[in-house]
């Protein structure tokens, strides 16, 4: 098996660059003006119909928006006394619905006590999946933050959990953050297994889950305030972990160029300012660093990431949302692609001006048209947006 190490990931000199006339032109379209918070924003088909829905997690509520009426279905409500603030979506039984987990009780204060911060839940869906689900408690750590499902090399699907912070942790510094893989039993109301993915980091906030050079095997990206790392799962549940950087982070992402090579983007610091990218032209397994190209120093608490190839190039191009307006007065979404032929300059426009205090990003063809979509959730605007690509 190929794995990530052995790759070639040169950037350079291999992807077609950017015309501004063909820069995509989206469409806004409000399908809530009543979110709370918005904290996560997940795709998948919910019904079986071949639609991508829209899955929300609301402050006091869970919700699907189903394509293309986009009529709201609320899955569960106050599942904990605290807020929600993490979903994981995927059909990980083969029967074109999406399993949903959630997370909860969202106190990032609170690192030791596990009943006063953070839960786990599995949801299980109804008949009627536009009725009510049950949720079914996990175990968890404290400051339950980001999840997502992953499939493991058995074919079988794994939820991964990441903590905000280690347990018990002061400022950063304590334990790490014990980010776990939940094992699903046949019956997901006994008891489920966990499995340590990683436990070195003293505060993390998001992970990506992708896979490279089409290798069928997982890899995670994570980053937080040691930097970014990626962590490649082999043989008896065990994962491999190399440094991309040593520059904290928040959001982090994978991005494919020509010929299947890869890049990484992150915002920096946690909640930051920088849009970065991250290339290697050498074996990472002979290089502790990539090479950093900053991109963009002005977001403002820049909390939402996504990579696409929005213009059917060949090549992704970069999504990121802010949510402050310390810098600009300013909150909003933009668009960002490469201006030369090696890609080491990018230019941006903008896609939403001031409309949008961004919380999460997806992108997804939702109408079937071929072209990449923008969702964005917002959380002092109080709102969830599709752009459509036209």
């Amino acid at each position: 098996m190929k794995t990530v190490f052995s790759l070639y990931l040169s950037f350079l000199g291999c992807a077609a660059f950017v015309q501004s006339a063909d820069l995509p032109k989206f469409r806004h379209v409000t399908i809530d003006d009543k979110v709370k918070i918005g904290y996560g924003i997940a795709i998948a088909d919910m019904n079986a119909d071949k639609k991508k829905d829209i899955i929300l997690c609301d402050a006091n509520n869970i919700a699907w928006y189903e394509n293309p009426s986009w009529k709201k279905h609320i899955i569960v409500e106050n599942l904990t006394q605290r807020d929600h603030v993490c979903i994981a979506v995927r059909d990980i039984d083969g029967d074109g619905k999406a399993e949903i987990a959630a997370g909860a009780q969202w106190n990032p204060g609170e690192t030791s006590d596990e009943s006063k911060s953070g839960a786990v839940f599995y949801l299980i869906p109804p008949l009627d999946r536009t009725d009510k689900w049950t949720p079914i408690q996990l175990q968890h750590e404290p400051t339950t933050h980001r999840m997502r499902w992953i499939e493991t090399p058995n074919g079988e699907f794994d939820l991964v959990v990441l903590p905000l912070h280690g347990r018990g942790n002061k400022s950063n510094k304590g334990r790490g953050v014990r980010t776990l893989a939940y094992h699903k039993p046949s019956d997901p109301k006994q008891p489920w297994k966990t499995t340590l993915v990683d436990g070195n980091m003293h505060a993390s906030h998001n992970f990506d889950v992708t896979q490279w050079d089409k290798d069928p095997s997982n890899e995670l990206l994570l980053g937080g305030l040691e930097g970014v790392f990626l962590l490649q799962q082999v043989k008896g549940n065990k994962w491999i972990r190399q440094q991309i950087s040593n520059n904290p982070s928040g959001e982090v992402r994978k991005g494919t160029g020509s010929n299947g090579t890869t890049f990484v983007t992150a915002i920096e610091p946690m909640h930051g300012s920088q849009l970065s990218i991250y290339t290697s032209s050498k074996e990472p397994a002979k290089t502790n660093q990539w090479q950093r190209n900053i991109i963009d120093d002005t977001l403002d608490q820049g909390h939402a990431l996504a990579t696409g190839d929005f213009m059917s190039t060949g090549d992704d191009q970069i999504v990121a949302g802010w949510r402050g307006t310390r810098r600009t007065g300013k909150v909003g979404i933009k668009f960002y692609y490469p201006s030369n032929k090696d890609r080491s300059k990018w230019e941006s426009i903008v896609v939403d001006d001031n409309q949008m205090a961004t919380e999460d990003i997806r992108v997804s063809d939702l109408n079937n048209d071929g072209k990449l979509d923008i969702i964005a959730a917002g959380r002092a605007s109080h709102n969830l947006k599709i752009y459509f690509n036209e």
